[in-house]
């Protein structure tokens, strides 16, 4: 084997009850169809010049020297329903390189699968490699993409569907279930140890649970107040689909906004509106108290922990807010936002909403001055705009705050259609085009001013699913 992976496995070493040993199974003609070469290169892989030996790795038919593959354990809360057990039903965690997870996601049953066939098909493969590559080009926390293999085989959902399979990277697959898991069965054991990893691995500085959890609360909110300002709803937000690390994971349903709406729901099995854009923010504090319940245990005092554990979450709304003004003002070009600045940025939402006009490309739209397009009823954007320009005349350099914070392109949900409807008919050019554009969504490029466009009414997508 030319391809050599640096592995260093400490999740597998942590007590057995925690995952599985399993392989993924293998596939009858894996076919490379994207490696990411520079992400390789950053986790320290070399040899990765073999594409058919890529193929055969990533698409799990040869375990690469030092993997330990495994299948995690993990409960959660869904849809706010209790689980008590969940786990990678269709991914192998390989190991971890440069301190970060590698996992197969489509590889085949596990313990976990429960009922299903492990199995991945080509379109959420395709999704999510796009969508977390345009991610991280955002600057947002998330998984990345490493390869996407073709399996030659046929996954039946609602159809038969050409199957794939997804090397992911994380900073750890670790998810507030995970936590879960442990306190429900009141593993204390399993439970300290997972903490200390956790602890040692993603918040050296936190020496006490208590510290521990306002370190995630705060990537949490750091992390959502991100998605929202990009206008990214990621329609399952389960506890199970919560990352301890705060980064974006598990990309099923998600979705981009095309007009404004506070309540846009895309998720097909979101059919309350838990998870709706606006409500992203009250659902991560939903989640926090979830982990802090899990850490209880880990307590000599339960009621002190209780009540300290709690002023920790209940601070969290106000936290949110501090960033969300702070994120708004910086699309509105103002460097350092001030508490009454929302209440300018809130006005302009509801003109958005009132007349359906688009999220990303009416920010965008700002800096160059044409904003006022965006909308039809322009005497009510002329009348926002006049406070606007007032306010942004104290700040030093506006136009070049708003281009920081406003990209001009993002995975637009019926372009990720379009790509995904071409590659099953063995057409990647429209995958590798987006996958070039997404990569400097705050350039303005001419060549890409086609994917600035919001959708035509006949090319609406109204719902996302999570191709499971």
């Amino acid at each position: 084997m030319t391809l050599t992976i640096p592995f260093d496995n400490s999740y597998a070493r942590l007590p057995d009850r925690l995952f599985a040993r399993v392989k993924p199974e293998p596939v009858r003609g894996p076919e490379l169809l994207a490696f990411n070469h520079p992400l390789a290169a950053s986790l320290g892989m070399t040899g990765d010049d073999d594409i058919e030996e890529l193929a055969q790795v990533f698409g799990g038919n040869l375990i690469p020297t030092g993997a330990e593959p495994i299948a995690q354990l993990y409960a959660g809360h869904q849809f706010g329903h209790w689980n008590p057990q969940l786990g990678d039903g269709r991914a192998v965690l390989l190991g971890e390189v440069d301190g970060q997870d590698l996992q197969l996601k489509g590889s085949g049953r596990t313990p976990f699968s429960r009922n299903g066939d492990g199995r991945a098909w080509l379109g959420p493969v395709l999704r999510e490699f796009v969508v977390s590559e345009a991610m991280h080009a955002l600057g947002i926390p998330t998984t990345r993409a490493l390869a996407a293999v073709a399996t030659g085989e046929i996954v039946q959902r609602e159809r038969g569907l050409p199957g794939a399979v997804l090397a992911r990277v994380a900073a750890s697959h670790i998810r507030v279930g995970t936590f879960q898991a442990l306190a429900g069965r009141q593993d204390l054991e399993g439970l300290r140890a997972l903490y200390e990893h956790v602890v040692a691995r993603h918040y050296p500085k936190a020496d006490v649970p208590l510290a521990f959890l306002e370190a995630v609360i705060e990537a949490q909110a750091q992390l959502v107040t991100k998605w929202m300002s990009v206008g990214f709803i990621h329609g399952v937000m389960n506890t199970d689909n919560c990352a301890i690390s705060g980064e974006t994971i598990d990309y099923g349903p998600c979705a981009f906004m095309d007009e404004y709406h506070p309540l846009m729901v895309f998720s097909s099995i979101d059919q309350q509106g838990r998870y709706a854009y606006a409500r992203q923010a009250e659902i991560i504090v939903w989640n926090m108290a979830q982990l802090a319940s899990s850490l209880v245990p880990l307590m000599p005092d339960a009621d002190a922990a209780v009540a300290d554990f709690t002023k920790a979450v209940h601070a969290m709304p106000a936290r949110l807010e501090a960033l969300w003004t702070a994120a708004l003002g910086r699309k509105l070009g103002i460097a350092e936002a001030r508490a009454e600045d929302l209440e300018l940025a809130a006005r302009l939402l509801k003109l958005m909403t009132d007349q359906s006009a688009d999220f990303t490309n009416s920010f965008a739209a700002l800096a160059d001055g044409t904003a006022r397009d965006q909308f039809t009823d322009r005497a009510a954007f002329d009348a926002w705009a006049q406070d606007w320009q007032a306010r942004i005349a104290e700040e030093d350099d506006p136009e070049g705050v708003m281009r920081a914070a406003n990209p001009v392109l993002i995975p637009r949900n019926h372009r990720i259609e379009e790509m995904i409807s071409a590659a099953v008919e063995g057409d990647l050019a429209p995958f590798s085009r987006l996958m070039q554009a997404y990569a400097a969504p705050f350039t303005a490029d001419s060549e890409f001013d086609d994917l600035r466009r919001p959708p035509a009414e006949s090319e609406r997508v109204h719902r996302t699913f999570c191709g499971t």
